[in-house]
């Protein structure tokens, strides 16, 4: 059986798309071309300084908003996250230097990822539409082992921290640096699937309508 609803994601997170398969979701991907920098600008000149957690909600939106508007009939999920270290935001370093330097702060302390999703209802009436568009901020609190520097030169040469927001995973290499996790543990892969579940549920749409029953079984 698979789900009636379609669900886009627009995100080109492997991370995120294997979230989502791991729960029976078999999702359209579309990536966005949003220019965040740009995105982020403007709204820091409308507004002022934003809060790490409304940085990640604003990307998101403006995936999302990109992408919907040429997926008729479909359910569209947008997410983006950033690191908070010390009330600073963190996304993917630009470079191997400022992984290594990212990694010297982060050593034996803790930071906050923040994933932000909106998700846009483009279904029509006929398909029980809502037209709704909203979203939300997931925050989980990270902790992280106190690595030595030849163990973040050798972690930042796997080129796997110039990938990600906050130069870290939990599903990946960087696992064993993490030592304990405070929130949901799906949102620092990228995608809180309690969330979505609870955003799905806002616009009228069930789990099961976007899963399907018989892949979620299998993977058990």
């Amino acid at each position: 059986m698979t789900g009636r609803v379609p669900l886009v994601l627009a995100s080109a997170s492997p991370a995120r798309l294997a979230t989502l398969r791991s729960a029976g979701i078999e999702p359209t991907v579309v990536v966005s071309d949003v220019d965040e920098v740009a995105v982020l600008r403007a709204a820091q000149d409308r507004l002022g300084e934003l809060a790490p957690a409304d940085v990640a909600l604003l990307l998101a939106r403006a995936k999302c908003e990109a992408v919907a508007a040429g997926q008729p009939d479909a359910v569209v999920i947008g997410c983006d996250s950033v690191l908070e270290l010390d009330g600073t935001i963190h996304g993917k370093p630009a470079d191997a230097a400022e992984a290594v330097a990212r990694w010297e702060r982060m050593s034996g302390r803790f930071g906050i990822l923040h994933t932000g999703h909106w998700l846009r209802d483009e279904r029509d009436d006929a398909a029980g539409g809502s037209g709704a568009t909203l979203g939300a901020t997931a925050s989980t609190t990270v902790h992280f082992a106190t690595l030595s520097g030849d163990e973040i030169e050798a972690y930042v040469a796997t080129g796997e921290p110039l990938q990600v927001a906050g130069a870290f995973t939990v599903d990946g290499l960087g696992g064993a640096f993490v030592t304990r996790i405070e929130g949901d543990h799906h949102n620092v892969v990228g995608l809180s699937l309690p969330l979505l579940r609870d955003l799905m549920t806002q616009v009228g749409v069930g789990w099961f309508d976007v899963a399907s029953s018989a892949a979620g079984a299998q993977g058990k």
